[in-house]
């Protein structure tokens, strides 16, 4: 099965994704990234990258995909810079599965 990547954030932030063929979509309000992802993760993406600032206007449904295999869902910095909320999670992740922070 293949699956599709898609990117949700600002316009600003998300547009260069397009020169590499992800399904871009620009939301900023909380009903439209939390729309925009329920679609997404229904329709056969593997992977949805969405910046940090739109992630902190969805919590309760990335929360709900954490658990699941897929959409994996990745927080990448919008071009405002970062908040620290993606390297978090990551660090989180690594802890959870080996047991100990190694970043």
């Amino acid at each position: 099965m293949t699956y599709k990547i898609g990117v949700i954030g600002d316009r600003d932030s998300v547009m260069p994704f397009k020169l590499f063929g992800f399904e871009v979509v620009y939301a900023i309000s909380e009903k439209q990234v939390r729309e925009t992802i329920e679609i997404m993760a229904k329709d056969d993406f593997g992977v949805i990258f969405i910046t940090e600032d739109a992630s902190e206007l969805a919590v309760e449904t990335i929360e709900r995909y954490k658990s699941k295999v897929t959409p994996a869902i990745i927080l990448i910095p919008s071009h405002n810079g970062t908040k620290g909320i993606g390297l978090k999670e990551i660090q989180d992740n690594v802890e959870r599965a080996v047991g100990q922070n190694i970043l």
